[in-house]
């Protein structure tokens, strides 16, 4: 799974990313400071099946805090998106390619008004137009990709929709659109007969809304025309977030300086004689957004991406039903990230390969009963695998 963090320059995506992954992301107050795409692994925050089983576990893909399992999901955050950038303008082409294969955006939105479309500092900049431009890029980039295919697939597959969907999936298989994705769209135009320029571009559109959903993180909710903003925005899943005070958690947390669970509403502190001037500013300062706003949002949007954007689960693939553990005895060890409706089957193949072709059953290690391989997942299902040799 691949979420895309995307929005203009100077919003703070790359401080978000690193407030997310703390990977070392180049962060500045300029434009384009962001040049090639930003890898980084993000966790979801769910609860982990330690604490109702009484054990500790021993996380190896992931971590686990005070009852908290954190499961890894890939983040990339790309270089900023300026109008335009769909005929190469800014960064353009560069932006759209490297998010082929997102399966989500988070929008970064610069919710106090205070850069411009170009990214460069201004006042009252209105903060709704940057949801419109980006997603009207995103769209005419995939319209300018279904128009180089579009009159040959046509032509090949007069009335035969079927026929059309398959040759579609393959052609845009390398933006990571599925056939399903495309059958969706396809019943939205179901009486089309005329395939003009403005048809297909709301088909592109269309497209894109289902095969990338978006989430806005609504970026400098501190400052003086954020939550006037925030209240402008609609018909969006939309967090306040703070990114630069959660980066500030996450790094005091790192060098145990404070006691902080990623999306919780206070911390700890653990080293206040260690803190400089400087430090106990940050963290004063941090701790008064909390208490104003709950959290700092960062760890909210992540999860909303992934569960209520994607509809993903959980689950957590052991080897030993009765202990919950893996061949090496570290109990509950794994937690995968899985898309909706996922089976038995699908995640024996998301383990291994091998164990995916060998499936012979699967135990729900709640129940201790045989789940066959299309038996649908639940989030937070322990699961054993049965597998041949």
């Amino acid at each position: 799974m691949l979420v895309g963090v995307v929005g203009k320059t100077n919003v703070g995506k790359s401080t978000l990313f690193k407030a997310l992954t703390l990977a070392e992301a180049e962060v500045a107050s300029h434009p384009f400071t962001t040049i090639k795409p930003n890898h980084g692994i993000g966790y979801v925050k769910t609860r982990c099946a330690c604490e109702e089983f009484n054990k500790k576990c021993d996380p190896q893909n992931s971590f686990c805090i005070e009852g908290w399992r954190f499961a890894p999901v890939e983040l990339l955050d790309v270089a900023g998106l300026v109008p335009g950038a769909h005929q190469g303008r800014g960064l353009g082409n560069q932006f759209l390619d490297d998010l082929r294969q997102a399966d989500a955006f988070i929008h970064v939105l610069d919710i106090s008004g205070t850069t411009d479309e170009e990214g460069k500092l201004t006042q009252g900049y209105d903060v709704t137009k940057d949801v419109s431009f980006l997603e009207q890029e995103i769209d005419l980039w995939f319209n300018n990709i279904l128009n180089r295919y579009w009159s040959a697939i046509l032509k090949r597959t007069v009335g035969d929709k079927e026929k059309m969907i398959a040759e579609l999936s393959e052609k845009l298989s390398g933006l990571g659109i599925k056939k399903e994705h495309i059958q969706r769209v396809m019943s939205e135009f179901a009486d089309e007969r005329q395939w003009h320029d403005e048809r297909i571009l709301g088909f592109a559109s269309s497209l894109r809304r289902i095969s990338k959903p978006m989430i806005l993180a609504c970026n400098k909710m501190d400052m003086p025309d954020g939550k006037a903003n925030f209240d402008k925005v609609q018909g969006y899943i939309k967090v306040p977030t703070c990114a630069e005070a959660e980066l500030v958690l996450r790094r005091a947390a790192e060098k145990d300086l404070i006691k902080y669970i990623p999306g919780e509403s206070d911390f700890e502190m653990v080293k206040a004689n260690e803190l400089d001037d400087k430090q106990k500013k940050a963290l004063d300062f941090v701790s008064g957004l909390l208490k104003k706003w709950n959290s700092t949002g960062v760890q909210d949007v992540l999860n909303k991406a992934v569960f209520d954007l994607l509809k993903c689960i959980v689950v957590f693939p052991v080897e030993d039903e009765g202990k919950l553990t893996n061949k090496d005895g570290q109990v509950l060890p794994d937690a995968l990230i899985m898309p909706p409706n996922s089976t038995a089957l699908d995640m024996a193949y998301q383990v291994h390969s091998d164990i995916g072709d060998s499936f012979i059953r699967a135990i729900d290690c709640r129940t201790k009963k045989t789940i066959g391989k299309d038996h649908i997942l639940n989030s937070g299902d322990i699961i054993k695998i049965v597998a041949g040799k």
